[in-house]
């Protein structure tokens, strides 16, 4: 069975149990210390992927990293995973997790680049649009990307808009290429 598939039945047995146990908030603020954890610190994200490190020691890493950081029913389900020999896969049940809690609570991931950062106005702007496009409450992840000329990529979900001036100039280089005129000469 392929990780992907792993990790969303571990996150999927995990959110059950957390929503049993009236603690989803608990874990959520925990997988995604987790993941944030494992994206800011490369060190950590090999260890745990590591196949060489004894399972053991990766678990008394994992306790003392999260002691009193995270919930009970998340420091079991770190030794859980470990007895099991699959803590290579830890980041991808957090992502997993984070993604099946957003689904569950009708939160829809945003994420839109610009050349200079958003105004308040018009950031709520955006997040007024995409909530109604999706009737989902938005979390807007903005970028700020230099070398962009202006306009904005927004990508919410599987679908992306690329409203830049660097696109908008391609088309026009585009329909310069297509010259019907040529063909008549």
């Amino acid at each position: 069975m392929s990780d992907i598939r792993v990790a969303s039945r571990y996150a999927k047995s995990l959110i059950d149990l957390a929503q049993e146990k009236g603690i989803l908030e608990a874990v959520h603020a925990d997988m995604q210390l987790f993941s944030k954890t494992v994206q800011e610190n490369r060190d950590f994200k090999l260890f745990l992927t590591n196949p060489i490190i004894n399972h053991g020691k990766k678990l008394a890493v994992l306790k003392s990293v999260f002691n009193n950081k995270v919930h009970t029913l998340t420091q079991t389900f770190f030794t859980i995973v470990t007895q099991k020999h699959r803590e290579a896969i830890l980041a991808s049940v957090a992502t997993e997790f984070i993604e099946q809690y957003n689904q569950i609570k009708g939160i829809e991931k945003a994420q839109i680049t610009t050349a200079v950062p958003l105004t308040p106005e018009i950031r709520a702007q955006v997040i007024q649009k995409v909530a109604g496009l999706t009737g989902k409450t938005v979390q807007l992840e903005e970028k700020v990307d230099t070398n962009m000329i202006g306009g904005f990529i927004l990508r919410v979900g599987d679908k992306l808009v690329d409203d830049t001036i660097r696109t908008d100039l391609r088309h026009l280089r585009n329909k310069f290429k297509e010259n019907p005129y040529i063909n008549k000469i």
